[in-house]
């Protein structure tokens, strides 16, 4: 006796149900299925500082979606939108290994512990207290400026999401992100012929720039500034407005962290405003507006000096206190098993020479160390492959490098990057531990990738490319993807680069 249809018997045919479901969605439904089921357990079975995550990553890629899908409508290149929303569900999902580091492989014995407590107390007390009417009278426990800060961020983040710890490392991993962005942005705006593709693959994907800036503490907030900072030189050279703007908003976030970093930005601002072009026509407060605006960055780098001294507890900013306190900076991390040079006894602080001469030596250190025989740990020797990958990829640039004295003067920008690069090397080689080393490079990345984005020179793009032997076409060429009469027959084999092949287009790009 034959069976009834599904049909016939008033039960939906769950097969052609499937048929007319498209699979994406049929994707999508599981996902937030699963999602869901996650988020549930997670609330039974954890504490808010691991299922709070769950809530805030979505909320991170509501937030961002919208603003990288308008930044991707005005970029002609293709693709950028995948690329950056790639970007950021990366560096997202990079805030889980860095908090595994920091509290189970360290267990905890980080700084971003320090932050999560204190700004938990300080949004506990920012939401019980009416602000409107008491204003804010909290005491830290410290000064304002360095790690004060930070925890006054922390406590406004969680003011917002509330004290989740892996749901912080989120947010502030989220901070680094559109610093790379802004840093990207200001490549493109000040610096069109560069590769802008090649340095965003290398800016948003190099495993230390997705890793470090990924935690609660000072290297996201930094890397948020740094990129702001930059983003308003590359307007002002490229006589945008709101180059002031965030310039002031980027150098004031540096400031109450890390001064010393602000006081490198500005110099290096200084010297390529005195560089950058001049427009065709030049209004007659031209030169006025030109002068006020170098003696207003030059009081804002005293300023900075100033600020530096009162830091770092020394009197003045003379060579001498400037020696103190880089020879102290040395001194201080000359610890643990990464340590780089041994200082003589346990209270002495090594000398730090200015001697300028020992600059390229600062420069390999500072970007290209530990190398691979000097790793200690897994760590290191993980770190130890990027820089080695850094090194060859500049040997491999030197060709396109030799235009730098050109462009330095050329293309302003270029100069920024270039004077910002050789001072953060010149005064970070003081740092004796590879560990510590790691970290703070990432506050010279972006700038420094910028070289390994140099376009390839006019002459070098004209030059004929030699091969010592051309490959030859096993098939007729117009074989492949030929359909009916558009086909077009080839009546002898075509070798690549050979006299009876068609002249290939030259692109732009570098390769």
């Amino acid at each position: 006796m034959a069976r009834p249809s599904a049909a016939a018997a008033g039960r939906p045919d769950l097969r052609a149900l499937a048929e007319r479901v498209h699979w994406p969605t049929a994707v999508a439904v599981t996902a937030v299925i699963g999602y869901v089921t996650v988020f549930v357990l997670a609330m039974v079975h954890t504490s808010y500082d691991t299922w709070g995550a769950l809530l805030v990553a979505p909320a991170l890629m509501a937030i961002g979606t919208p603003i990288l899908a308008r930044v991707a409508a005005a970029n002609p290149e293709r693709g950028i939108f995948k690329l950056l929303m790639l970007a950021m569900g990366l560096k997202l999902f990079c805030a889980f290994p860095r908090y595994l580091m920091a509290f189970v492989l360290y267990g905890g014995a980080a700084d971003a512990k320090m932050y999560h407590q204190k700004g938990s107390a300080l949004a506990l007390y920012l939401d019980n207290t009416d602000l409107l009417s008491q204003g804010v009278h909290y005491d830290l426990g410290m000064k304002v400026a360095g790690t004060g800060f930070v925890i006054i961020v922390t406590g406004v983040v969680y003011a917002i999401t509330g004290p989740t710890l892996i749901g912080g490392f989120l947010v502030f991993s989220w901070m680094g992100f559109w610093g790379l962005l802004l840093f990207w942005r200001a490549v493109q705006i000040a610096f069109p012929e560069a590769d802008s593709r090649r340095y965003a693959k290398l800016v948003f994907f190099l495993p230390s720039l997705l890793f470090w800036p990924s935690s609660i503490g000072k290297d996201a907030w930094m890397m948020l500034c740094l990129g702001l900072t930059t983003y308003g030189v590359a307007r002002l050279l490229d006589r945008r407005f709101g180059a002031f703007v965030c310039i002031a908003l980027g150098s004031l976030g540096t400031a109450m962290v890390r001064p010393h970093v602000t006081v490198l930005a500005g110099a290096g601002l200084s010297v390529a405003y005195v560089l950058r072009k001049r427009p065709q026509q030049v209004s007659a407060l031209g030169p006025l507006r030109t002068i006020l605006s170098v003696v207003v960055m030059g009081a804002g780098v005293m300023l900075m000096l100033q600020q530096v001294s009162t830091f770092f507890g020394t009197e003045g900013t003379s060579g001498d206190s400037l020696n103190h306190v880089l020879s102290e900076t040395s001194r201080r991390t000359s610890q643990g098993s990464s340590m780089i040079n041994a200082a003589p006894t346990e209270d002495a602080a090594p000398q730090f020479s200015l001697n300028p001469a020992g600059l390229p030596m600062a420069v390999i250190s500072v970007l290209f160390r530990p190398f691979p025989f000097e790793a200690s740990n897994i760590q290191n020797l993980i770190q130890s492959v990027e820089c080695f990958a850094l090194l060859i990829m500049f040997i491999r640039s030197w060709p396109h490098l030799r235009q730098l004295p050109r462009l330095f003067l050329q293309r302003s920008y270029i100069a920024y990057t270039v004077v910002y690069t050789l001072l953060f090397c010149w005064a970070f080689s003081t740092i004796n531990n590879m560990g510590i080393l790691s970290r703070e490079r990432v506050q010279v990345l972006p700038l420094f990738l910028v070289l390994l984005a140099v376009p390839r020179s006019e002459s070098a793009r004209s030059a004929p490319v030699r091969r010592a032997r051309a490959p030859v076409w096993r098939v007729q060429p117009g074989q492949w993807g030929a359909r009916g009469a558009d086909a077009v027959p080839h009546e002898h084999p075509a070798r690549v680069g050979g006299p009876d092949s068609p002249p290939r287009p030259r692109g732009d790009r570098t390769e």
